[in-house]
């Protein structure tokens, strides 16, 4: 038994986290860089000092979250602080304040910063952090023990606990502070324990996904660890082979129920006695034997009965939701035509290669963007089914939202969410508009199109490839948040992040189209990979890569920083209106531009996947590869990009190609 029990010990003592008796040190700390720093005696250095002495006179409250303000206007401090659920009011204050005092230590000068504890989590911006999902910066504590048995059924039981702990806690409502903990029984003996919880200020839905993407992180940070914490602003996942956390009262069942313990073998053995004093006849033990075991299958298969027939009406209820769903997202042509003014001149927002897009506003007065099929168009019938077919399936926060659709006749029309600033592109190249992107908006934008396009590989029901990414199918809301648009190019895709596809029919945009997929049809997740850093460096320069020139010589966007990277000079692709602001960050362009001239490697293998893109992004510490020349743009191929796609063959057709442009 003892044995058994070292390892145990030993794991606890290395994981600080999860100790009966945590620790005043910090998990973990990040002090961050994106929105500036600050000098002793100014404004927003008091305001701090005062944030972090008001924790002092702290008053406990139910739910162990706070949201504290200090200043007013540019120079104000605004900080979020929460309780693990289980941590006592007054542990609580304590935490918070410790944790308010050491922060401040640790991120001397910057106006952002976070730090979590294991009972508490705090962290301090100069901008506006309530009310708002944020899962970044995020980071991971690990053990130094791994599991050594069935792989498999490790990850299966650890997934299934923690995907039932997240769907209750994105509904279990502020009161029980969005903090659920369960167990279930795992491989070789073992019990498993997690937990999970939100910051209440974030919708319910916003909880959900928040904790998905720090599920999903557990495979790449702590594969096989018999214990870890996946931390973000917004949320935390924890899971470990012991009880790591205290009895909560959340009046809900455990997301599996707990195996009954045994009776000891004394009290176990008085009933035997007993029943042999009792002299209970042999034919009545047969009996009552065959009668239990007789209730036993009969319970056995009402059960099984009970759940084919549950699954039976489940699969119904899903395919009619699916076909109301379909149906209730109809529009009727007249009420899009008059909700446009009948698609007036007036009220065209911009036009591409599958048509006009228009401004409407409907009878509720909600405004919306209505994409009207030209019956000219390059992109047609099949594009238009595609699109539709794909976006109403996707639900994310980065992509554009499709509310819905209308066929009458030869009309063909899709209607999304009115989004106040159209796209990137209007922003970016433009040198008056441009002034309006600081380099926090710069870098949140690349940040969200990189979290889009991770959604679309790997997160969605369904792995797709945009094929058609560029500034002007990314648009931008109200907040500046980028959503990822205009899917009638983009491919379902069932195969691995390695495997290549070939088509002989090539779609999309110079200028952000992957060699390999202009010259032979091949295209992969890593095709969209190639546009994206292509897209990052047009954001940190201001200038289109299928225009771009240089005073000095004639080269494309890609050699030009390429060739100032390879000099020591990279900061010469900056745009020359984003130098002048106060919020420019020369460590952090840098290291995007690193990412960008990674992501348009001419070789396949050596861009990195979407999710390595974000942990580069978000990681500021963590040290980054030295690119390798990247496939540079061919002027000669250059076409005008005043339309939102091309198409063409491919200079070669010796391949099985498929030009199918919808689901199948």
């Amino acid at each position: 038994m003892l044995s058994l029990l070292l390892p145990l010990i030993s794991l606890i003592f290395q994981i600080q986290c999860f100790t009966v008796e945590s620790q005043p040190v910090p998990l973990n700390q990040i002090c961050s860089n994106v929105t500036g720093n600050f000098t002793v005696n100014t404004p927003y250095a008091v305001n701090l000092d005062r944030l972090i002495s008001s924790f002092s006179s702290l008053q406990s409250n139910d739910n162990g979250f706070y949201n504290i303000s200090v200043g007013d206007s540019d120079e104000k401090v605004n900080s979020i602080s929460q309780c693990r659920g289980d941590v006592k009011p007054e542990d609580c204050i304590n935490c918070i304040a410790m944790a308010g005092k050491r922060l401040v230590t640790l991120c001397p000068v910057q106006k952002e910063a976070i730090i979590w504890y294991d009972k508490c989590t705090f962290r301090y911006s100069n901008r506006t952090i309530f009310n708002r999902l944020e899962i970044f910066p995020h980071t991971s504590i690990t053990g130094t023990r791994n599991f050594t048995g069935d792989r498999d059924a490790w990850e299966k039981s650890l997934r299934g606990l923690l995907e039932g702990l997240k769907n209750r806690a994105s509904v279990i409502g502020r009161s029980k502070k969005n903090f659920v903990v369960g167990e279930t029984s795992g491989p070789s003996f073992q019990t498993l324990y997690g937990l999970v919880q939100c910051t209440p200020d974030i919708s319910e839905e916003d909880c959900s996904y928040c904790l998905s993407q720090g599920i999903a992180k557990i495979p790449s940070c702590c594969d096989l660890k018999m214990g870890s914490y996946v931390l973000s602003p917004s949320c935390i996942v924890a899971y470990a082979t012991w009880r790591f956390y205290d009895p909560v009262d959340t009046d809900e069942p455990s997301s599996v129920p707990a195996t009954p313990s045994r009776p000891p073998k004394n009290e176990t053995r008085t009933v035997m006695q007993g029943d042999k004093n009792r002299g209970v006849p042999p034919k009545a033990l047969i009996f009552a034997a065959a009668s239990v075991v007789i209730v036993v299958l009969l319970i056995v298969f009402l059960v099984v009965f009970l759940r084919l027939r549950r699954k039976k009406m489940i699969k119904n209820s899903e395919h009619k939701n699916e076909n109301i769903s379909t149906d209730s997202m109809r529009f009727n042509f007249s009420v899009l035509q008059d909700a446009t003014s009948h698609f007036s001149l007036e009220n065209k927002l911009g036009e591409g290669g599958f048509g006009a897009v228009y401004k409407g506003v409907l009878s509720d007065g909600q405004k919306i963007a209505v994409k009207r099929l030209s019956k000219n168009a390059q992109q047609g019938e099949t594009e238009f089914k595609n699109e539709f077919l794909l976006v109403a399936k996707l639900q994310h926060r980065n992509l554009v939202k499709l509310l819905g659709y209308s066929i009458e006749g030869t009309e063909r029309l899709l209607v999304y969410e009115f989004l106040p600033h159209t796209s990137l592109d209007k922003f970016i190249f433009d040198p008056i508009e441009g002034k309006q992107l600081e380099w926090e908006i710069r870098y949140k934008i690349i940040g969200g199109v990189a979290r889009g396009l991770l959604y679309l590989h790997q997160d969605s029901r369904l792995r797709i490839i945009h094929r058609d990414l560029k500034a002007s199918n990314i648009l931008l809301d109200e907040e500046m948040t980028p959503k990822i648009s205009d899917f009638g190019m983009a491919r379902l895709f069932d195969m691995d992040h390695t495997t290549q596809r070939y088509t002989n029919r090539i779609v999309g945009t110079f200028g952000y189209m992957a060699p390999e997929y202009v010259t032979h049809g091949q295209f992969s997740f890593k095709t969209d990979v190639y546009s994206f850093g292509v897209l990052v460096l047009e954001i940190i320069s201001g200038k289109k890569n299928s225009c771009f020139s240089n005073e000095d010589s004639i080269e494309d966007l890609l050699s030009f920083a390429w060739r100032n990277w390879k000099e020591g000079v990279a900061l010469n692709l900056v745009d020359k209106i984003l130098m002048t602001m106060s919020s420019y960050s020369s460590n952090m362009i840098l290291r995007c531009i690193n990412i960008g001239l990674l992501c348009v490697q001419e070789k396949v293998a050596e861009r990195p996947s979407m999710a390595s893109v974000l942990l580069m992004l978000d990681g500021h510490t963590t040290a980054l590869s030295e690119p390798s020349k990247p496939a540079f743009f061919s002027p000669s191929n250059a076409v005008s990009d005043s339309s939102s796609s091309l198409g063409h063959n491919a200079k070669t057709s010796n391949y099985n190609s498929n030009t199918e442009l919808y689901p199948r």
